[in-house]
């Protein structure tokens, strides 16, 4: 409020959701935008927008992809948390939308236990209804080693049933090695354009950017580009369909206060990774 009253504009900021959302309610009656660094969809709306990548810019990634290579039924799995119950909505949201179909949905609590005890179910749905694709929600610090190397002992590897991820499994690089996530597909930021940001911020600074470093150089480029149009700071303003061009590829910030990521979608092959469809340069392709 006090930087608004000295003659702020825009706010860039904070990180996390609850303090984003507090925010943007502080300054909602004066025409003041704000573009936090969470990627939590649901606090967005109004005059505040999410920067961080969303599970539904993901996951409608994906399952455009998935529907491109004739995938239709899909079981999804997913952990019994918030961000996997978001998750797990997002990916339902986006297989309905490209005409594929939600045939079983397994969840499990967050333990070694619980992962072990789902594996029968997951298979269980997998082979009952006819899956031809599993989608998970999990990342790789979590259950994914751990279900990538159980599922295909239970005899669903991804040569039964495409493995399909919501988060990067290229990240950390030990995951590569990983038998189990070999040819499963996942959502990357452009390869081209990170590797210019990153360049170009080492070249500047003598170090790597932290991955906020990147939203925060979005969130200038959005501003930049509004103000060499005239068009202002408005919410309407910020959501103008064209997007926008940041650190790791073009973005548009939508009308509900959430982003659309022009993401590339990539495989794990004898533990590289290959890209399989490159991201769009430009909205208006197929999936945008």
């Amino acid at each position: 409020s006090k930087a608004v009253e000295e003659g702020a504009e825009i706010i860039i900021g904070p990180v996390f959701a609850a303090s984003a959302n507090a925010a943007g309610k502080a300054v909602a009656g004066k025409g003041v935008s704000v573009l936090s660094f969470s990627n939590n969809a649901a606090i967005a709306g109004g005059n505040l927008f999410v920067l961080g990548p969303t599970f539904q810019s993901t996951a409608d990634r994906m399952a455009s992809y998935a529907a491109s290579q004739g995938k239709q039924r899909y079981v999804i799995v997913y952990s019994e948390d918030v961000a996997g119950t978001q998750g797990r909505n997002a990916i339902q949201r986006a297989v309905a939308t490209y005409g594929g179909q939600v045939v079983g949905s397994v969840g499990y609590a967050l333990s070694q236990q619980d992962v072990i005890a789902a594996i029968p179910q997951i298979a269980n749905a997998v082979n009952s209804a006819g899956a031809d694709a599993i989608f998970f929600t999990t990342d790789t610090a979590t259950a994914l080693p751990l279900l990538s190397q159980l599922l295909p002992e239970a005899g669903v590897s991804t040569e039964v049933a495409q493995y399909i991820g919501l988060t990067r499994w290229d990240i950390p690089a030990q995951t590569l090695s990983l038998p189990g996530v070999q040819n499963g597909w996942f959502a990357i930021p452009d390869p081209g354009a990170s590797s210019t940001f990153s360049s170009q911020y080492q070249a500047a600074y003598g170090a790597a950017p932290h991955p906020i470093g990147g939203l925060a150089f979005d969130a200038i480029a959005a501003i930049g580009a509004l103000a060499s149009q005239g068009s202002g700071l408005s919410p309407a303003a910020l959501a103008q369909g064209a997007g926008y061009r940041g650190a790791s590829g073009i973005f548009r910030l939508n009308s509900d206060g959430s982003n659309t990521r022009g993401l590339a979608v990539a495989t794990i092959s004898d533990a590289q990774v290959r890209i399989l469809s490159p991201a769009p340069q430009r909205f208006g392709r197929a999936g945008f």
